[in-house]
Parts: C-alpha cells; structure tokens; sequence
C-alpha cells in the first residue's frame, strides 16, 4: 500500500525543500536590508546585520533542529500499524505490555480462578474453583492481534477457539493504539465552529451527525473511530436533550412518560424562543441562568480537550452552559496543568474554576464526593429546568463501586431532576439499574429504557488487567429520576 502525498512525505524531501526555503528567504532579506545595517552596538564588537537583527537565522536553526527532532521520530506508515506490544516502536506501548503481563491472568480453563466472575460471560466462570493448575499470568503474544493473551503457546492454540471470537477485535485495539502514536497529522480532530441555527442538525446516527454539522469528511473507518472516541461525551448527553433527538416516546423510542415531562422541562429552557434582543438599549433582555450539568464521578471526561465540550454548546446555540465535574479522580493526572488551590473560606471545596473558554462555556471541577457538597447545600437550589446529572460508567452495581454511590444516589433522587447514565454492556447497565431498585425501592421514574447509544464510542478499548475484557465507551444509556407524586384534593376524588 502506498502513502499518499498529502499525509506523509519523504524525509530527504523534507530537508531539501527546508534548506532550500530557509536559504531564499535568508538570501532575500539580506539584500532587501543591506543598507539597513546595524553599526552602533551595545556590545563590544558586536555588529548584527538586517537579516540578523530580525532573527533570521535564528529562525533557520530553530527550523534545522525541529528537522533533526522529526527525523529522530519514527513515523509509522498505515501499512504499518501492527506490532506486537513488547516490540512495538512507542515505549509507552511496550510499558503497557510489561503491566498487562504482570498483572493479567491467563483465561485458559485448566487454570483456577483467580477472582470471582463478574458476569456469566466473564472468561473466569469457565475456571473451576478448587482443582486445576495455579493461576498464571500471560506471558505469550498471540501473532494475529500481537497482545499478551496466554500464559504459554500450548494453552493459547488449546483455547484458540475461545480467543477467535475477539482477536479481530484485539487487533483493532492494537493498530489504533499506534495510530494515536503514528507521528501523523489528525484532520478528524479539526472541529467546525458554531453554525447558522437554519442548518438542521440530524441526530440519526454518526453519519449524519458529522455530515449535518459540517465536519471535516471522513472516509476512514479508523479515523471515524478515533473522532468518536472523544466525541461521544458531549454529543451523547446533547442526544438526549435535543428537540431533534433520536430517542422518542413512540414504539421503540425508549422514552417513557415521565422521560417526556422531564426532558420537555429541559428543552423549554435549551430551545428557547427569540426574543429580539440585541447590543443597543431596546434591545436588553433578561438573561436566563446557564444551564447546569453535573457530570458525577468524573474521571477521563474531565481531562478532555475543551474543543471537544464547546460541541456541546454548539448544539444549543441559545444558551449559556455551566458544566460542574465532580469526583475524587476529576483531577487525577493533572496536577501539571492544574495545581490543586487550597482550601480556605471562600473556596471551602478547592474547586477549579474555568470561567473563559467561550461566552457560552464555563466549566468547575470539584475534587470531593457529591454527597459531600450535596449535604452542605452548595449546589441548592436544583431547578428542573435547568439542571441534569449525568454520570459516565459510574459502576452503580459494581461489587467494587457500589458502596461509593450508596449515600449519593438517594440524594440525587430528592431533587427531582433527571440523571442520565451510560454503561459498558447491557449487563452493565441492567446491574446498575437493579442495584439502583435494591437501594431506593420504588422511589424512582424511568426516563428512558436501558439500550444501546446511538453516539457510543465506535473505537474499542482494552482492560489492561484482563485482555479478555473490552470494552467500548457509552456503549448504552439509560435514565431515572426521583419519584413524583401528583397531589389531588379529596373534594376532586368525591
């Protein structure tokens, strides 16, 4: 397969074309400036010509040496994304190989259980509990996906009928983890800005999504998965919301009733009408209060590039949005970008305050437990119309979650506003929804029934601790609210 000129070219055509231009425009300057010649200098013997003066060769070295930098790169060709991970060229992807083999165990039934299965179709029901050979970690890299799937070559082809079934999928993982690491240039990372409120945006699947909102054309499948993989968080949430959005109370639609009410609430205060306001006097109006997001247990979200967020804003080109992360991990691995402050009287929850990405855009991160700052009242008071939680694979069933969401859950109930929820699975998301029925009983509304995401992530990712568990991000999205009761009076009864 042979690259195309648009996206790669030749090193020694690199340098060439470099020299050559950097040597024209060294050659110009300099006689363009030959009389402007410095000849009075603050240093002794020191005399810098015109072309000197305005940094010209500075400008070349500085050019020669991000030469040198991109050749020391290795560029990694689309014909040539496969490597196994302990030979792969990126070292990050070969530190990720050494931690799989330390800590993922090999799926092989001969071998014991090394936990207690998560589901029926957790590769670790097979093992028996008792008998067989001790646990093993994986040491062999299947040839076909390149990852450490078994503990030796013997029980790889023995189960080799087990792994069949995602190795193709493993193999994907593999080449779009080098692709992010390829050295190329990303196109599908270039977003659109706001558009004219008279293009109608289809929400009918990614397709039309990207089309309809004017993104840069896609032809690649890998590309599309590597663009969805960051959209999906803000277009999910906007899918849900929307005047326009693919789930309906029609049959099949997987709103219910109740989601109606509730999400007409919201879209009343996203879609409003307009009111002739404008810049001069005549034209002030009152301005509606933003609308608030609380994404709860916020983890990679929170870290997105903030391009990726003011998508969201574009969806609802009216209004004014105030995302609030909230989660002990919202800040975790960005202590560089974003240093802790203290926490003093005015700021008692060391809250992050990015207050001017855009005019419509304003986004809080607060490193505490909901239930913390739901008690002291910091959020209160919570409107229907202009508040939703939202909550990205929060684990509400989890055997090793569950116990976080145990005093918060019941909180998010009382205030009567809607909480979307996404999962990996169905059986992610059915656990979470029984656990929730467990918790609170019956004081609860389904908004929307459990079923895949028309906006999930279509790249796939891979548990480090188990290479048999892969995932994709916002595969399913589900929603409830706190239980209504509808007052009547006992003269209307008789």
């Amino acid at each position: 397969m042979r690259p195309s000129s648009s996206s790669y070219t030749c090193r020694r055509c690199l340098q060439v074309l470099g020299n050559a231009r950097a040597g024209s425009q060294t050659s110009f300057l300099a006689s363009r400036l030959a009389l402007r010649r410095r000849t009075i200098s603050t240093k002794n013997g020191a005399g810098l010509n015109g072309s000197e003066q305005l940094g010209v060769r500075p400008a070349r070295k500085a050019m020669e040496k991000r030469m040198v930098s991109s050749e020391a790169r290795p560029l990694l060709m689309p014909n040539n994304l496969f490597h196994p991970f302990s030979e792969s060229p990126s070292p990050e992807i070969r530190r990720r190989a050494a931690f799989i083999k330390q800590n993922a165990f090999c799926p092989h039934p001969d071998h014991r259980q090394s936990r207690l299965p998560m589901n029926p179709e957790d590769p670790e029901a097979r093992k028996s509990s008792e008998g067989g050979l001790a646990p093993a970690h994986v040491s062999f890299e299947c040839p076909d996906c390149g990852i450490p799937v078994s503990c030796s070559e013997d029980h790889w082809a023995d189960d080799y009928e087990s792994h069949l079934e995602i190795c193709d999928t493993l193999r994907e993982i593999n080449e779009d983890d080098h692709d992010l690491r390829s050295g190329r240039f990303f196109p599908e990372f270039d977003y659109p800005e706001m558009q004219m409120e008279e293009a109608m945006i289809n929400m009918t699947n990614w397709d039309t999504f990207l089309y309809t909102r004017d993104f840069r054309a896609i032809d690649d499948e890998r590309s599309l998965r590597q663009a969805t993989r960051l959209l999906t968080y803000p277009v999910t949430i906007g899918s849900v919301l929307h005047e326009l959005s693919p789930y309906t109370i029609k049959q099949k639609g997987r709103l219910t009733v109740e989601g109606l009410k509730s999400l007409s609430a919201l879209r009343y205060s996203l879609h409003p009408p307009r009111d002739g306001a404008g810049s001069g006097i005549k034209g002030l109006r009152p301005t509606p209060p933003p609308m608030r997001i609380f994404i709860l247990g916020a983890r990679a979200e929170s870290s997105l590039p903030r391009e990726v967020w003011i998508q969201l804003t574009h969806l609802f080109p009216r209004v004014a949005f105030h995302l609030v992360f909230v989660g002990p991990e919202s800040m975790a691995n960005r202590d560089a970008e974003f240093p802790l402050p203290e926490r003093t009287p005015s700021n008692p929850y060391g809250a992050i305050v990015e207050g001017r990405i855009t005019s419509s855009l304003k986004i809080s991160t607060f490193v505490e437990y909901y239930h913390t700052l739901h008690k002291a009242g910091h959020f209160h008071p919570y409107d229907p119309y202009f508040d939703c939680f939202m909550l990205f694979h929060p684990g509400l069933g989890h055997p090793a979650s569950s116990h976080e969401w145990q005093e918060t859950i019941p909180q998010l109930l009382e205030t009567k506003v809607p909480i979307l929820v996404t999962g990996y699975t169905q059986y992610d998301m059915e656990r979470d929804i029984e656990w929730v029925k467990k918790t609170v009983g019956g004081e609860m509304d389904m908004l929307m029934e459990p079923g895949e995401n028309r906006f999930r992530s279509l790249r796939w990712d891979l548990n480090d601790l188990d290479p048999q568990d892969i995932s994709c991000g916002n595969w399913g999205v589900w929603g409830f609210r706190g239980k209504r009761y509808e007052t009547t009076r006992k003269d209307a009864e008789e």
